[in-house]
């Protein structure tokens, strides 16, 4: 994957790009705490079968920049969002097929969601737009127990603890979410690198308040939150999947994930497989995004 930057709305997007340019796109998106090296195992594959590939660096990850000091450094789930049709728009993509996990399958689904016309095909680890209306509605306590990283951000201790220890929570956070994935220093190290953005700690805790209403968010973004507040469903080909041993975001009930996709739809569980689906089942992942591309409604 080659390195590239485009201008796209508020921000300088670093992103990696294979594949032959004139094919199909598809467009790869990250989650927290993770980078676009995350699809290094993904993007060969789709290239090969003749997709142009792009996988961008989410704002405050990497190389990515805000272009105004003055914008706010907001991680809510609008934002994300906005910033994928924007990044389409700036390559001059009409329509592509979507993948990601976390933060990344969240802004998927919501282009997916609120611009059906622009996406082929979706692959996430399910209904990802977040319903911050009932955000105060308490989980079972052993979910409780997995978001502890999300209690600790809503405090200003938490926001000193990620600024000084930013590489040792992800490095926690990774080996509690894939139990069973046995990285190694130098793959680590590669990615925490993107954590020395300079706007990673206040995208990140921006995010983590403003989900839960401890935060507000960026006014420009308020109208399309106020859209998925409806919790919209996703009409375009969706290929689900979930890690059998996520640490942090086990695979919901069936048939009210279901519920939430009007068009041609299929869930699949990969065993030994924990949250940082790319990373860990990238065959898996190439082979969905394949299928989602090529389903038909």
């Amino acid at each position: 994957m080659e390195p590239h930057r485009v201008t796209a709305g508020p921000l300088d997007i670093a992103y990696l790009e294979s594949g032959p340019p004139d094919g199909p796109a598809a467009i790869l998106l990250h989650g927290f705490p993770d980078d676009a090296l995350a699809y290094e195992e993904v993007a060969p594959a789709l290239a090969g079968a003749g997709m142009r590939v792009l996988v961008p660096y989410l704002r405050g990850y990497g190389a990515t920049r805000f272009r105004d000091a003055a914008t706010p450094r907001s991680g809510q789930q609008a934002a994300l969002a906005a910033d994928v049709t924007a990044f389409m728009d700036a390559l001059g993509i009409g329509r592509a097929v979507l993948g990601g996990y976390d933060w990344g399958g969240r802004a998927a689904c919501i282009v997916a969601a609120l611009w059906p016309e622009r996406v082929r095909g979706l692959v996430s680890a399910g209904y990802m737009i977040q319903d911050i209306g009932q955000a105060g509605q308490p989980a079972m306590p052993t979910q409780e127990l997995r978001y502890w990283y999300q209690w600790y951000f809503q405090t200003e201790r938490g926001r000193a603890g990620l600024t000084a220890h930013r590489a040792e929570i992800a490095r926690l956070l990774w080996r509690m979410w894939s139990p069973d994935w046995a990285f190694g220093d130098a793959t680590f190290a590669r990615t925490a690198a993107s954590f020395d953005n300079p706007d990673f700690v206040d995208v990140a805790i921006q995010s983590y308040r403003h989900r839960y209403g401890n935060a507000p968010g960026d006014p420009d973004f308020e109208p399309i939150e106020r859209r998925l507040a409806a919790a919209p469903p996703i009409p375009v080909p969706s290929v689900l999947l979930h890690g059998e041993t996520d640490g942090v975001t086990p695979a919901p009930d069936p048939a009210s994930e279901a519920a939430h996709f009007t068009g041609p739809m299929r869930r699949q569980t990969l065993p030994r497989v924990g949250h940082f689906l790319p990373r860990e089942a990238p065959q898996a992942m190439a082979a969905a995004m394949a299928e989602a591309a090529g389903m038909h409604g």
